[in-house]
C-alpha cells in the first residue's frame, strides 16, 4: 500500500496540490477573523474548511481517472449540469418544501441558485466544468480545422449558448467568465488572428450600436455600478459605490503588515464573499496580499505548464480552459476590489466563502492533476529515448 501511495505521489503534481491547499488554509484563517469581527460566528470558516477537505479528496479521486474518459462521457455530465441549470431559467424563488428553485441568493435579480434547507448550491459551477470538458473535446475533434466556416460556427454556438443561458439566469458575472473561458480555449485551438480582430471589432461596434438604440438595455443597478467606478465620489451614486469605497479604504489602510487577523478592521460589506481580498489586505497588509497573489499566480503557472507538457491536445485544451476560469475569475474579482471594474458578483478562487464553489474548484484542479498524471505515466512507459 505504501509503495502504491509513493508511486501515485510521483505521478501527480504535488506542488500544484500544495499551492491549492495553501490558498484554502489562508482562506479559512481569514474567514475565522471575519466571523469573529463581523458575523459573531465562525460557521462560514467551518463550511469552508469542510468543503476544502472534501474538495481535496475529490481532486485526488478525479486525478486517478483518465481525463479522456471524462471528456468522452460528456452526455452524462452535460445532461446533469445543464439539467440543473435549466429550471433556474424559468423558475424564480419557487419553493418546493425544503427546496427553493431559482433562489435569489443576493437579493438581486440573480436566480442562479438552489436552496436546500439552509444551504445553497449554484449549478452553473458544475456546468462550468462540463463546459470546459465538452469544448476541449470539440476542439480536439476539429484540431487544425478550426477556421473552417462550418467548424467555427459550431464552436461559436458551443460557447454562445451556455453564455446566453447563464445570462438569462441573471448571473452576468459568471456569464462573462464562461465567455472568457470559451474565447481563450478557441484561441488555444488555433483560431486566426484576423478573425479574432474582426470579431472583436464587430462585437464592440454592435454593442455600442445596441446601447445607442436601446439605452435602457442595461438594468438600472448595472448602469449605476459602472458609473460608480467612473465617479466613485458622486453623491448620487453613494449607495452603489459604498462597498467598493470601503474595500479600497481597507486595502489602503493595511500598510505593510496589516492590522492583524484579531485586530481592528475597516468594515467591508460581504467581506467573506466577493470582497475577501480587501479584508485580507486590511488584516495582513501588503505582505498578505502579495502572498495571496503569489499563490494564485503559482497555481495558474502550474496549470499552464501542465498544458504545455500534455502529451495530447485534449489535455492541453482542458488545462487552458481551467487556467482561463482561474485567471479571469481572479482578474475580475481583483478589479472589483481595486475599484477598476464594476461589482458583478465574481468570487476569488479558493478564498471566497462558498462550499459548492470551493468543491467545484477542486474538481477542476483534479482534472489538471489527471492530465499531469497521465502525461507522466506515458513518459514513464515510453522510457528513455536514445
Amino acid at each position: 500500500m505504501l509503495h502504491l501511495a509513493r508511486r501515485y505521489l510521483r505521478q501527480i503534481d504535488s506542488v500544484f496540490l500544495l499551492l491549492c491547499m495553501a490558498c484554502s488554509a489562508l482562506s479559512v484563517l481569514v474567514l475565522i477573523s471575519i466571523g469573529q469581527s463581523q458575523l459573531g460566528s465562525i460557521n462560514k470558516a467551518s463550511v469552508q474548511f469542510i468543503a476544502s477537505a472534501l474538495g481535496v479528496m475529490l481532486a485526488l479521486i478525479v486525478s486517478t481517472i483518465d481525463y479522456r474518459a471524462l471528456a468522452r462521457a460528456w452526455p452524462l455530465h452535460a445532461v446533469l449540469a445543464w439539467g440543473l441549470v435549466a429550471p433556474t431559467l424559468f423558475l424564480h424563488n419557487v419553493r418546493l418544501n425544503f427546496l427553493t428553485v431559482g433562489y435569489d441568493a443576493g437579493g438581486t435579480s440573480n436566480y442562479s441558485w438552489y436552496r436546500v434547507g439552509g444551504m445553497t448550491f449554484q449549478p452553473s459551477e458544475l456546468a462550468k466544468i462540463s463546459f470546459v470538458l465538452t469544448l476541449a473535446l470539440h476542439l480536439d475533434r476539429v484540431r487544425g480545422k478550426v477556421n473552417r466556416p462550418g467548424n467555427l460556427l459550431l464552436l461559436l454556438l458551443h460557447i454562445a449558448l451556455p453564455v446566453l443561458a447563464i445570462h438569462i439566469q441573471g448571473d452576468d458575472g459568471t456569464a462573462l467568465v464562461f465567455l472568457s473561458i470559451g474565447l481563450m480555449m478557441l484561441f488555444a485551438g488555433g483560431i486566426s488572428g484576423w478573425l479574432v480582430a474582426v470579431g472583436a471589432g464587430g462585437a464592440a461596434a454592435a454593442g455600442a450600436l445596441l446601447l445607442t438604440i436601446r439605452p435602457n438595455l442595461l438594468k438600472g443597478y448595472q448602469a449605476k455600478r459602472i458609473l460608480a467606478v467612473l465617479h466613485p465620489e458622486d453623491p448620487a451614486l453613494a449607495d452603489f459605490a459604498y462597498q467598493q469605497n470601503k474595500g479600497a479604504m481597507a486595502i489602503g489602510t493595511g500598510a505593510l503588515t496589516g492590522t492583524g487577523l484579531l485586530g481592528d478592521h475597516i468594515f467591508v460589506p460581504n467581506a467573506w464573499n466577493d470582497f475577501i481580498f480587501s479584508y485580507l489586505a486590511n488584516a495582513l497588509g501588503f505582505l498578505g496580499a502579495a502572498l495571496t497573489l503569489a499563490l494564485l499566480l503559482g497555481i495558474a503557472v502550474r496549470i499552464l505548464l501542465t498544458a504545455l507538457h500534455s502529451s495530447d491536445t485534449l489535455g492541453r485544451y482542458l488545462c487552458v480552459g481551467i487556467f482561463a476560469a482561474t485567471f479571469w475569475q481572479t482578474v475580475i474579482n481583483l478589479g472589483m476590489n481595486l475599484q477598476v471594474l464594476p461589482v458583478i458578483g465574481v468570487t476569488l478562487p479558493f478564498f471566497s466563502a462558498g462550499g459548492s464553489s470551493v468543491v467545484m474548484m477542486y474538481l477542476c484542479m483534479g482534472l489538471v492533476l489527471s492530465v499531469s498524471r497521465q502525461t507522466r505515466r506515458r513518459r514513464a512507459l515510453a522510457g528513455p529515448v536514445d
